[in-house]
């Protein structure tokens, strides 16, 4: 995919005996919603790891933004603006709301430990536009009422909004996100979907996003990357994939 924001080229990730990712290729424009979908054990979280430099992978590569990101550590590869979010909600209790994503604010700027023990002027204008960041995001994604409440005792919901509050404050220009409706009641995914949409069109982030939610991938997304036992399978609009004789197969069996 010749200019995309995101290129992954034959991608493998071995672990002992077992072949995870074996020689997957696909790409991620900017502005544009992928899912990454397939049966469980597909490969698909394994690929989010490799790409935020949790697993480095045993061959192939990943290009953002035309330069190499494979093998690149988690912070490194959070400041070329790239954020995720997890499978399960990874909040922290002990924090108010607005701490929680002014914590994500942090992981898009760069001070060093000294300036941060002396209270450097560099690390104030850190902190104000940290909290700046933060508090427009908790406006955007309607969460500015519980901007005081621990970050845990908001309903389920709520905390899966918050995630991608947090992760959006580091102002990434592509959001990986892992199964974000998991948990959701049917309105929550509709707002879910209404949201990300209304990301994506206002600050033309990129989203990559495993689901297992298929009415919801295929209402929000604009292209689909299909994997099962590691290999990709398919790759287009969503209405083409869906009646993809090997994803037919892949989810229902022959």
């Amino acid at each position: 995919m010749s200019g995309a924001l995101l290129e992954i080229e034959k991608l493998s990730v071995r672990f002992g005996g077992l072949l995870a990712v074996d020689d997957v290729s696909f790409g991620v424009g900017g502005n544009e919603i992928v899912g990454l979908i397939g049966p469980n054990g597909a490969g698909k979280t394994t690929i989010f790891n490799t790409l935020c430099g949790m697993i480095r992978p045993s061959a192939g590569r990943a290009l953002f933004d035309g330069g190499e990101m494979s093998g690149l550590a988690p912070e490194r590869v959070a400041r070329l603006g790239v954020a995720r979010t997890f499978q399960n909600v990874r909040l922290f209790g002990e924090l108010s709301l607005r701490e929680n994503v002014v914590m994500g604010a942090y992981r898009a700027g760069r001070c060093g430990l000294t300036a941060s023990m002396l209270r450097l002027r560099h690390h104030a204008r850190l902190e104000r536009r940290a909290l700046e960041l933060a508090n427009q995001w908790l406006d955007r994604t309607g969460l500015a009422a519980y901007a005081d409440h621990s970050a845990t005792s908001l309903p389920f919901g709520l905390q899966r909004v918050a995630e991608v509050a947090r992760a959006m404050a580091s102002e990434p220009k592509l959001l990986l996100l892992d199964e974000p409706a998991a948990g959701l009641n049917e309105p929550e995914k509709q707002r879910l979907a209404a949201l990300l949409k209304t990301i994506v069109r206002e600050t033309r982030c990129a989203l990559l996003l495993v689901e297992h939610n298929m009415p919801l991938v295929m209402g929000l997304v604009d292209r689909v990357v299909v994997l099962d036992f590691g290999r990709k399978i398919a790759d287009g609009l969503p209405q083409e994939v869906a009646r993809h004789p090997a994803v037919v197969e892949a989810y229902l069996g022959a």
